[in-house]
């Protein structure tokens, strides 16, 4: 067994202690930053996924939305064997119209009571 016993004055002491503590606060400022750049690189996956969705939520919606209109236009020459285009169109759009207000103002009363209790 070899024992040494290193003497260090204390300015050589005080020096290392300043040298652990610049290591220290190197590695916590790296540290912190590699956090960072974690909790943004996460961030980007959620955006990048909800991004898709939407896309996704987009396209099905205008793929619904001509099916509705393919489906509206065969009920208008549905109703054509029993009334006249103009007015088997007018009746159906009237329909129409008519549902999309109550649903708008079932949603409108939804939305204020939704403001109001907040």
């Amino acid at each position: 067994m070899n024992n040494k016993l290193v003497s260090m004055d204390p300015k050589t002491q005080r020096e290392s202690f300043t040298e652990l503590l610049g290591q220290l606060a190197n590695s916590s400022a790296a540290m912190v930053h590699d956090e960072i750049e974690l909790v943004i690189q996460g961030i980007r996956e959620k955006v990048r996924a909800v991004r898709r969705g939407v896309l996704t939520v987009a396209i099905g919606a205008v793929i619904s939305f001509a099916a509705f209109m393919s489906l509206c236009a065969a009920l208008i020459i549905g109703l054509t064997s029993y009334m006249a285009p103009v007015i088997a169109a007018l009746v159906t759009g009237a329909a129409l119209a008519l549902i999309g207000v109550v649903i708008a103002f079932i949603g409108y009363k939804q939305w204020m009571k939704s403001i109001l209790e907040t």
